[in-house]
């Protein structure tokens, strides 16, 4: 029996092995081990889940598009626009990960695909250019806005399909900080921000602060991945005696009030146009008070607001980031 079939046998036995498991069973050298299930993965027939030094294998599930013919446009669409990640904390991305959704849902995969090839037709008819106009939510929302624009890069979730891909990176990438995620998003974004910046003429970038704190920020992460090559303006948190994300208010008062009472700007400088960059849009309130200060002191004549997320409908969808 070659050495790559008892590998395998030797984990579905096992459910699951370790690769110093594997050279002891084998009696062979780590480097040959770790050869054989490189691989492995490679030919996806073996996945790997855990971090060094504690890194398990598995085999991979069979998924159901073997067994079901997927049209070649319908699957580019769906690799490029899908992902997921498993209970377990498994990135699935694209068809391979759209099937695992179904499975986990008991839906037929045919009919789910083309589904979901219209729920992104439909989601995309709102973005022009890479980018979604969120200038009529935000009228609609509030009495007076003071973005002159504001855009998103994507939603943050659809309707049936949950949260999109860029939705899934933002979730896991804020909550568990990990920086392999927040690099995946900075790439994603970046040329669209850029783009942003050279068409408002942007001379001037704030990144909205953050309230919860924790040991890795995505907001300066952000502000140190995307390098922007314009001047940053002092945006700060006020700490209250009791902290208060916005993502805990139910009512767009309360958010508008928060947003008021505990963002400050101690920018002293002047500039024309102003970009305002911010993780996610629920209410838009934080965005929209932070202009709003940026124009009553003069600080700018211009500010668009963008961010990685924004909801479609209303802002308790996104409570969760």
């Amino acid at each position: 029996m070659k050495t790559s079939q008892k590998i395998i046998e030797h984990i579905k036995k096992n459910k699951q092995s370790t690769c110093v498991e594997l050279v002891d069973y084998l009696n062979i050298s780590d480097r040959a081990v770790r050869k054989q299930l490189k691989n492995l993965i490679d030919k996806e027939v073996v996945t790997k889940i855990g971090k060094p030094p504690r890194v398990f294998y598995s085999i991979k599930e069979v998924e159901l598009e073997e067994y079901f013919k997927i049209d070649k446009k319908k699957k580019e669409i769906i690799d490029k626009n899908y992902l997921i990640v498993t209970a377990s904390g498994e990135k699935k991305e694209g068809l391979a990960g759209f099937v695992y959704w179904c499975k986990k849902n008991n839906l037929d995969v045919n009919s789910a695909v083309d589904d979901y090839i219209k729920a992104i037709k439909k989601y995309d008819k709102y973005k022009k250019k890479g980018v979604i106009d969120g200038g009529v939510k935000f009228k609609n929302t509030f009495d007076k806005t003071f973005l002159n624009n504001i855009y998103y890069l994507d939603f943050y979730s659809i309707e049936r399909f949950g949260k999109t891909k860029l939705g899934q990176l933002l979730l896991y990438g804020k909550q568990s900080g990990d920086k392999k995620i927040i690099k995946e998003i900075i790439e994603t974004i970046k040329p669209r921000i850029e783009e942003i910046v050279r068409m408002h003429k942007i001379d001037a970038v704030g990144f909205i602060p953050w309230t919860i704190k924790r040991d890795v920020q995505i907001m300066r992460e952000l502000e140190k991945g995307l390098k922007l090559s314009v001047r940053k303006i002092k945006i700060e948190k006020v700490k209250t005696e009791v902290v208060v994300p916005q993502k805990t208010l139910k009512k767009l008062s309360d958010r508008i009030e928060n947003a008021q009472k505990t963002i400050i700007l101690t920018e002293d400088r002047k500039y024309n146009n102003v970009l305002l960059i911010d993780d996610a849009v629920g209410s838009g309130a934080t965005l929209n008070e932070t202009a709003k200060q940026i124009k009553e002191k003069n600080i700018a004549k211009k500010v668009i607001g963008i961010a990685i997320t924004g909801s479609f409908k209303g802002f308790d969808v996104i409570s969760e980031v």
